[in-house]
């Protein structure tokens, strides 16, 4: 299929697969414009929408949106064009995060199924059967964000408890912290948009046995709010890092972790995103690594995977309010 033309129900279609993308609580801080003339869609960072206590310096809007830039290359490849991407492309626009050119192409849409994860994709934080994910999945998992610049590895059992240990501290000082918790609470259950949050379906369990550090989102785990239930002994851990720490790295870590759990969607492999310790400077360094040649690595997300219940869809807001000029 060859694209020649981008008509609106196409362009609804492309900035729904890039607005179906996991963000920090659900806060979904996008905004989306076009340059018709260029076949150009922008994304901009939406400042209203910016968790100023748990995300004081936008890291994970920035990986938010880098996994909406990956949807949307996803979207266009599957009608026919070839995304161009540029990553912070005006130096005296900060708010714009990216532009992705949609360029004539003549190969056929792919035949990766990344497309299809993209609306089946949701983040489960129930409890996972623990059986192991096999090694050529692990491998496949970990080109797909090799791929996108980054480096996903996942540690052995050592490795694993440092993550766990790490994330239940964050966990801890997020639950003692009364502007974190106020900032989760109101995107769970306080006065909130209906199209943004989390509803109460999706919030999960807690770990009957206090080993798996799932985040109760200022709800400080009361059992009426989150009930408890029993987590895999042995989780699946894996550590998402990159080489630099700029905001260009942030995005392609979100492009990265986005490749990665569509990816995993498909393979019928369940995530969550343990985001904790990386909002907390001090935790999330000491999750930061080293490359087989020495070289320093800088921690962006902790992903658990496994097999389980697929997490309920979260809500997002209609084409019309994240696209400028639009209705």
């Amino acid at each position: 299929m060859s694209a020649t033309s981008l008509d609106a129900p196409v362009l609804e279609r492309l900035v729904a697969a890039a607005a179906a993308a996991p963000s920090l609580h659900n806060t979904q801080p996008w905004r989306f414009g076009l340059d018709p003339g260029t076949r150009t869609v922008r994304i901009d960072a939406a400042a209203d929408r910016i968790l100023r206590h748990t995300d004081p310096v936008g890291r994970a809007v920035h990986l938010s949106v880098g996994c909406a830039i990956l949807n949307l290359r996803v979207a266009a490849a599957h009608f026919g064009w070839q995304p161009v991407t540029r990553l912070l492309p005006c130096p005296d626009r900060p708010a714009l995060l990216a532009q992705v050119r949609l360029a004539d192409t003549t190969r056929g849409a792919p035949a990766d199924g990344l497309f299809e994860a993209v609306w089946r994709r949701h983040s489960s934080r129930f409890p996972f059967s623990g059986r192991p994910l096999p090694a050529d999945l692990l491998a496949e998992l970990t080109e797909a964000a090799h791929m996108e610049g980054a480096v996903l590895r996942f540690p052995g059992p050592k490795g694993t408890e440092r993550l766990l240990r790490a994330t239940w501290e964050a966990e801890s000082r997020n639950r003692a912290d009364a502007d974190r918790a106020a900032e989760s609470r109101r995107l769970v259950s306080g006065p909130r948009p209906p199209s943004l949050g989390l509803p109460p379906a999706a919030l999960g369990q807690q770990d009957a046995r206090d080993r798996m550090p799932m985040r109760d989102f200022g709800a400080h785990r009361h059992p009426d709010v989150l009930p408890a239930g029993t987590f895999e002994p042995h989780p699946t851990l894996a550590l998402l890092s990159t080489a630099h720490d700029r905001r260009a790295d942030w995005l392609r870590a979100g492009q990265a972790l986005e490749r990665v759990l569509l990816l995993a969607t498909r393979r019928g492999v369940r995530a969550s995103l343990m985001h904790q310790a990386m909002e907390w400077p001090d935790l999330r360094g000491r999750l930061h690594g080293r490359s087989v040649d020495g070289r320093r690595e800088h921690a962006q997300m902790v992903i658990r995977l496994g097999y389980g219940p697929q997490g309920p869809a979260s809500p997002r807001r209609p084409v019309e309010e994240v696209v400028e000029g639009h209705g």
